[in-house]
């Protein structure tokens, strides 16, 4: 069998899975919790934290792990919803896009975030012009 929807999972990595094995089997704990037999688990994530950070040049504080892009989607475009500063108020995405990205732009249409969904041709193929014309400074 050949499996090409790499777009919805994939299968682990063996060198990923050689490193995960010791959290998954017998360091099992909660990172943050306040056990001093958690400090190992810890130390891992702020060690993958500051790899992370080394690789993608940010600073490890702006680093944040999520168990799936269901997840990620949710803490990235709801998250924006709950700013400090809250002036960030217009989401632009295309109409194609999966229902993990469509439903969490539905939420903040509903609280106020003006929503601008750009169109694509028969190829899926955003268009330029409707997304230039839908940049906003918010």
């Amino acid at each position: 069998m050949v499996y090409l929807d790499y777009n919805a999972t994939t299968s682990l990595d063996y060198r990923v899975k050689e490193k995960m094995l010791p959290y998954l089997e017998k360091i099992y704990s909660s990172p943050s919790s306040v056990y001093k037999f958690v400090k190992s688990s810890h130390r891992a994530i702020e060690e993958a934290r500051q790899k992370v950070d080394f690789l993608l040049g940010a600073k490890s504080s702006e680093i944040i792990f999520t168990s799936s892009g269901t997840e990620y989607n949710n803490t990235t475009i709801k998250g924006l919803a709950f700013t400090p500063d809250n002036k960030r108020k217009h989401i632009t995405t295309s109409r194609i896009e999966h229902r993990l990205v469509l439903n969490p732009c539905k939420f903040s249409e509903r609280i106020g975030f003006e929503v601008t969904y750009i169109n694509v041709d028969s190829c899926g193929v955003i268009d330029i012009d409707g997304l230039k014309g839908s940049l906003k400074k918010n």
